[in-house]
């Protein structure tokens, strides 16, 4: 029986008492899914995943599965009787199979047939179809051998309309005789009416082009056949006559000016894709005599000119005769809508030709080794150029001409990057030069009169030649305005290098560990002030009047690049600026070791009062006097009063004030201390001689301590020192280092209060 296969069901989750429940699967657990046809249990797994963990799905799937064999087995003991019945049904099913196969075979056979004789007809049909795609493709070849023979005869027969210049003209001139004729007896018109006969011979030469146009094209797409093989000679005869005859025509047309015979010509050449011939034609008959008689010059090279390698003045020469011999022809070149701008007369006849007679007659204006001839020869021909494209109508048409080969190639004659080279060298050797002495060198009496008015160093006058040479209208390239920029930030950088080099060299004393520092140490302290002045000039020079003569050059630039080259200046200044606080340190530390010189006298005053009768002070030391005399008298030096401003004056004063107060208190606290320790030590020596000489211990000396008179003399001397500082205008109350110190050594009754 089937009951033997039930097997008890798994338990849910949900079952608390044991026994299973019935449809207890969860919400997202649904059935139904299982028999739709476009089930996909991947992917219906996979969507379970990402909320359901692996281990309950598997147990939910199982659990269904349990649940549909149990209701398989529940409908098989429901119909038992007829499952076990139903193969005693199938009965002589052998003979209903036998009597279907007969109508079916037959079926089939009828199928079979008609499927043949489908297939023969398709086969007849398409050998038919070959056989009509051979004859038509037989037909198109025989069209265009056809049309080829009727084109290679018509432009025969045009041609012998034309004069027999190749026959009678082998250079490709007529002589006397030869006009008084032309081939199927038709003679020349007189010489008045000879423009018409000009004009007419273009219009015949440029339907004879458009025609060997129609010709190339029917060989194009008949090659390797060997009737076309066979007319080879006769389209290259009619081709050699064309080009003959029209480069006569054109010569001609281009003698006597005729503008209607010059623009068929033109055509007639773009109709034959023969653009080159006719811009030879035109550099050879029109533009080289010109240019010969400007730049001389021959195939052994320079013939010598009068204006040694200078091209300025041939220019304007060259500029005058372009618009006297070339504009009509460019002019015409020009036509809009006509179908001629695959002509390029200004660059591969006007240009090509220039190019030629400079490299020939003027070899040395490309040279950068002189840079100021070469610069002024390099603008003159930017100004060149932009006067040929001047002749072009739209944008295009000058991208275009700037993409020409002998456009390229006369741009890369110049040698750009040699020339900024030369003039690096230059300018950063100067630089590096005034640089490289040992001595600060004050340059009144210079004879630069534009900067002996303000900076002063020779240092700095050197560096602002050099920063003016990098944009002035004799060395400044448009071209390389990026390289002089940069030129310029490393001009500063350097001089930012050396000024900081020598700083730092003279705060650690050795000027032989920098080469190049020892100018700082050799420096006195006033010396400085002339770099002080000097950096002040330079910054305002540069973010003022340098910065917007530099914008003005750089005007046609975009926004975004001036605003780019302004920020970099602007940064430039202020790395120069940022060097001011390092030079007033400088001066600040040189003035404060000669004020410790002085401070250092105060030690003296422990052997003063040590071990001796003196009574308490009552006025302070000589010392204090000296302490700010090195400050005081550089502040009224005359080089502080002509080179520091008011501002720069009370900077230096508050932060050397402010420094020596520091090291006086350092000095003066340890000097106390030391006094404090040595007096408690000798208290309890004598102590101890007191208590084994049998004296009674509370006798004591009632006399003033020598640590007391050693603080009442110091204390003197900083109500001295603060008295002086107040003569310089810096009050001493404001000073940390005083108010320590004036707490460290003042009587107990005057500690809180500052009196001077």
């Amino acid at each position: 029986m089937a009951t033997d296969l039930l097997s008890p069901l798994p338990k849910s989750a949900t079952d608390l008492f044991g026994d299973p429940i019935e449809d207890s699967q969860p919400l997202w657990l649904n059935p139904t899914k299982f028999s739709d046809p476009e089930f996909d249990p991947e992917s219906y797994i996979a969507d379970l995943r990402t909320f359901v963990p692996f281990d309950t799905l598997r147990s939910e799937l199982r659990s269904h599965l349990g649940a549909l064999k149990h209701e398989l087995v529940e409908l098989i003991n429901r119909d038992y009787t007829d499952f076990v019945s139903l193969s005693t049904k199938l009965v002589d099913v052998d003979a209903a199979v036998v009597r279907m196969r007969a109508p079916l075979l037959e079926i089939k056979e009828k199928i079979l047939a008609f499927r043949g004789s489908v297939d023969g007809s398709l086969v007849a049909l398409q050998i038919r179809l070959k056989q009509r795609s051979q004859a038509n493709e037989a037909r198109e070849v025989l069209e265009l051998l056809l049309d080829t023979f009727h084109v290679v005869s018509k432009v025969e027969k045009l041609i012998k309309e034309l004069p027999t210049v190749t026959a009678d003209w082998p250079n490709g001139t007529m002589s006397s005789t030869d006009k008084a004729r032309l081939s199927n007896g038709i003679s020349f018109q007189l010489a008045e009416n000879g423009t018409n006969l000009r004009e007419t011979q273009s219009m015949l030469l440029e339907r004879i082009a458009s025609e060997m146009n129609r010709l190339k094209f029917y060989i194009a797409h008949a090659q390797n056949m060997p009737f076309i093989e066979n007319m080879v000679k006769r389209t290259q005869n009619a081709s050699l006559l064309l080009d003959t005859s029209l480069g006569h025509c054109f010569e001609n047309g281009l003698e006597h000016r005729d503008e209607n015979a010059i623009y068929n010509c033109l055509r007639a050449y773009a109709a034959i894709d023969n653009s080159s011939s006719a811009e030879e034609i035109f550099r050879s008959t029109v533009v080289a005599p010109f240019i010969q008689k400007i730049i001389p010059h021959g195939s052994s090279g320079a013939v010598g000119g009068s204006s040694g390698d200078g091209l300025e003045q041939d220019y304007e020469r060259i500029k005058q005769h372009i618009e006297e011999d070339c504009k009509f022809l460019l002019e015409i070149s020009f036509t809009e809508n006509s179908g001629l701008h695959v002509f390029s007369f200004l660059t591969n006849s006007i240009l090509k030709e220039v190019l030629s007679a400079i490299e020939k007659g003027k070899p040395g204006a490309f040279s950068p080794g002189r840079p100021t001839e070469f610069l002024k020869n390099y603008k003159a021909t930017l100004g060149f150029l932009d006067y040929l494209e001047g002749y072009c109508l739209s944008r295009s048409d000058v991208a275009k001409l700037r993409e020409q080969p002998v456009y390229v190639e006369f741009i890369k004659k110049w040698n750009t990057e040699v020339y900024f080279s030369l003039r690096f060298q230059e300018i950063a050797g100067g630089l590096d030069s005034a640089l490289m002495t040992t001595t600060l060198v004050p340059s009144r009496n210079s004879s630069n009169q534009e900067y002996s008015q303000s900076l002063v160093l020779k240092q700095s006058i050197s560096l602002m030649d050099c920063l003016r040479s990098c944009w002035r209208d004799d060395v400044l390239l448009i071209a390389c305005s990026d390289k002089f920029l940069r030129l310029f930030l490393q001009l500063l950088s350097r001089y930012s290098n050396w000024l900081s080099a020598g700083l730092n060299a003279r705060k650690a004393g050795n000027a032989s560990a920098s080469p190049g520092s020892e100018w700082a140490t050799a420096a006195a302290s006033d010396d400085f002030l002339y770099v002080i002045h000097d950096l002040n000039c330079l910054v305002e020079e540069v973010c003022g009047d340098y910065l917007g003569h530099v914008l003005g050059l750089l005007k046609l630039c975009s926004p975004e690049v001036l605003d780019l080259v302004k920020q970099s200046i602007l940064q430039g200044g202020d790395s120069l600026k940022a060097l001011q606080p390092l030079v007033i340190n400088s001066i600040v530390e040189s003035l404060v070791e000669k004020s410790v010189e002085d401070l250092r006298q105060l030690k003296g005053i422990t052997a003063t009062y040590r071990m001796t009768n003196k009574p308490l002070p009552v006025r302070h030391s000589p010392y204090v006097s000296g302490i700010l005399r090195p400050l005081k008298a550089f502040l009224e030096g005359e080089k502080a009063a002509t080179y520091l401003t008011r501002e720069l004056k009370q900077e230096l004063l508050q932060g050397a004030a402010f420094e020596i107060t520091r090291r006086y208190y350092e000095l003066a606290s340890d000097l106390v201390s030391v006094a404090r320790k040595t007096e408690s030590s000798l208290q309890k020596i004598r102590l101890g001689a007191q208590r084994r000489a049998g004296a009674s211990s509370d006798v004591s000396d009632h006399n003033v301590s020598d640590t007391a008179k050693i603080c009442m003399q110091l204390f003197l001397d900083i109500q001295e020192y603060g008295r002086n500082l107040a003569s310089l205008g810096i009050d001493a109350a404001n000073i940390p280092e005083y108010c320590s110190l004036w707490q460290c050594v003042a009587p107990s009754d005057r500690q809180n209060t500052i009196s001077l």
